[in-house]
């Protein structure tokens, strides 16, 4: 696969992905057969980590590896930017698919197929990672014969699955709250039910298995890009302890200072333009990008990751080929929310502010019309620097970063305004600056520096790659009246809407399901 510097995605991804999407899977491999050779494990290592950017081979239903959504609709990344971003005031979107406009007028219910979908997407990579991870242990290692070097790297590829199923963890845990957990002891097709576990003791699993797999996984910036190292860990570490109170009801700030200090002192570094985080090439950002999911327009062929993030924000008058798209989906937009975070774009000095005016008007009265809202260019299929397109114009090559240092800049600068203990005001203001040195938008001073400002340069620095709606939700503004937005609670000028809409509710396809499950109040 280009741009991913391990052979084993390469060898599954050609092995076993047909580009077409009309392909019927072929099902007669076994745990018997795959985890027999070092080979085989190797494998099924990579389709841990593809699961994130492919939605898997197509029966006839027209599924993917979650049944019940279209394949075009299942991916992680997809599914995962609806939740957070389009429930928020940056986004909006044209389109009239089920459920889809439940999320900026927040009126979704248990039934929404694609909380659904997301749902079962982290459930279903929490069990790939599970069964790689039971059939990794030392002693199915040792009775398969398998010893020295083999061994030693199907245990380093053993943690890695830990991580990426903690970090799905964490996207249950901050998303739906109280999920049904499972564990590598769990055994598939067992009439054992998953039990429910509560959000408090998830956050203190999460916490746990980082911790622990910040002592095994290989130092930062020492794996294979892509792959997930103590950076890695330290990061999501980071994350989970900023919004430790909103989990738990206890802050943990002192901790997000530890461990975003960690992470901005393993030697990472800005790439000096930011216009460049989202291009076709990507993957030579690697000074920033700490964790990423990976796409190839040639080897990793779907509708979803950042092939829809370019598509679906290109209409209107705007030139798919300036893109590196062979056409714009007409979907996707921002809010004049988002907008006024930045000076009047016919005249910005932010690198940061990424608009198409042209044709567009910045009030929305009508949420399905592609031509009201501005849209976004954050995303181009094009290389750096160029007008070049990558490699397939349907099918994008950009990657996408899980983690990239800035957020732990602010990360850093949030925890320490907010009181937390092992920080500095003014290390927290260089960091700061230094965000808004490289967008050319001008220091600012310590007076300035205040939880407000830091969630507003939240929003300025990470717009559309994931965060909005759990920052809103940490500062209170997610549900309240406290700020609102246009449409926010389907209501054109914004609503506040009930409390209860913090968490997403446990899908009611699983909750019939399992009765070990209890719904989320208010659904």
């Amino acid at each position: 696969m280009k741009k991913l510097s391990i052979v084993i995605f390469s060898i599954v991804l050609l092995a076993s992905c047909s580009k077409k999407l009309d392909r019927v899977p072929l099902n007669d491999a076994t745990s018997q057969t795959v985890y027999n050779t070092p080979q085989g494990y190797l494998e099924a290592a990579a389709k841990v980590y593809g699961a994130f950017a492919l939605t898997g081979n197509t029966g006839p239903a027209g599924n993917g590896d979650i049944k019940g959504i279209d394949e075009g609709f299942s991916d992680f990344l997809r599914l995962y930017w609806y939740a957070q971003e389009m429930s928020t005031d940056e986004a909006v979107i044209a389109w009239g698919d089920a459920g889809i406009q439940d999320f900026h007028n927040m009126n979704w219910s248990s039934s929404n197929p694609f909380l659904t979908g997301l749902y079962y997407r982290s459930m279903y990579q929490i069990t790939l990672a599970n069964e790689f991870i039971r059939q990794a242990a030392d002693a199915n290692l040792s009775a398969r014969g398998i010893t020295g070097s083999d061994a030693a790297n199907i245990v380093n590829f053993r943690n890695e699955a830990r991580f990426l199923r903690a970090y799905q963890y964490w996207v249950l845990l901050d998303l739906f709250g109280n999920p049904p957990f499972v564990t590598e002891k769990d055994i598939i097709g067992t009439a054992t039910l998953p039990k429910q576990i509560q959000r408090a003791d998830l956050f203190k699993y999460v916490e746990a298995e980082l911790k622990d797999l910040e002592t095994l996984l290989p130092d930062a910036r020492k794996n294979d890009y892509g792959r997930a190292d103590k950076a890695a860990a330290w990061s999501l570490l980071a994350r989970l302890y900023l919004n430790a109170g909103v989990y738990t009801g206890t802050d943990r700030y002192a901790d997000a200072i530890t461990y975003s200090k960690k992470v901005i002192g393993a030697g990472y570094t800005m790439i000096s333009d930011y216009r460049n985080l989202m291009r076709a090439d990507n993957n030579k950002n690697t000074s920033e990008f700490i964790l990423t999911i990976n796409y190839d327009g040639t080897r990793t062929q779907s509708y979803g990751g950042t092939t829809f993030l370019t598509h679906a924000a290109v209409g209107g008058n705007m030139p798919a080929a300036q893109f590196g798209i062979d056409g714009g989906w007409g979907g996707t937009r921002a809010t004049k929310a988002l907008v006024s975070l930045f000076p009047d774009p016919s005249g910005n000095t932010d690198t940061r502010a990424q608009f198409w005016t042209s044709g567009q008007t910045p009030d929305i009265a009508d949420q399905t019309k592609f031509v009201q809202g501005y849209a976004i260019t954050k995303y181009k299929n094009i290389l750096m620097g160029t007008n070049t397109a990558g490699s397939n114009l349907t099918f994008a090559d950009i990657d996408f970063p899980i983690f990239r240092l800035p957020e732990q800049y602010l990360i850093y600068a949030e925890a320490v305004v907010r009181g937390g203990a092992g920080g500095d005001a003014a290390t927290a203001l260089s960091y700061i600056n230094l965000l808004r040195t490289r967008a050319g938008a001008g220091s600012i001073t310590s007076a300035q520096l205040t939880t407000d400002f830091i969630l507003d340069e939240r929003g300025r620095e990470l717009y559309w790659e994931g965060f909005r709606r759990t920052d809103l939700i940490r500062y209170k503004k997610f549900t309240t009246g406290d700020y609102l937005w246009p449409w926010k609670g389907g209501v054109a000028t914004g609503s506040a809407v009930s409390d209860f809409r913090n968490v997403y509710p446990i899908p009611a396809a699983d909750k019939n399901a399992n009765p070990n499950l209890s719904q989320n109040t208010g659904y």
